[in-house]
């Protein structure tokens, strides 16, 4: 997803935040923050969502790229990557 089709619809969608906690503290758009490396041993903080759209956000796109791999190997249907995480957001 464009970090401008992100913004346009950003009241509207679900968020997964991968990023740390000390990350989040920077910017903090909300959502779901489960960070990279727990998320397979959380899996059931989302499960609920698995047909759900859900945008995976964190801070250059790279490693929410990863995650929506991880997740869509576990069933999840519905995955967006935002391009660029929120370096592109934040510049728009």
């Amino acid at each position: 997803m464009s970090a401008e089709e992100f913004k346009e619809r950003l009241s509207e969608l679900t968020i997964l935040d991968i990023r740390t906690p000390y990350e989040i503290e920077d910017w903090d758009l909300g959502g779901i923050q489960i960070p990279l490396d727990e998320l397979l041993l959380n899996l059931e903080l989302i499960e609920k969502l698995k047909n759900q759209e859900i945008v995976i956000i964190c801070h250059t796109g790279l490693q929410s790229e990863i995650a929506r791999k991880i997740l869509q190997k576990r069933g999840f249907t519905n995955l967006k990557n935002l391009e660029g995480g929120l370096e592109a957001f934040l510049t728009l």
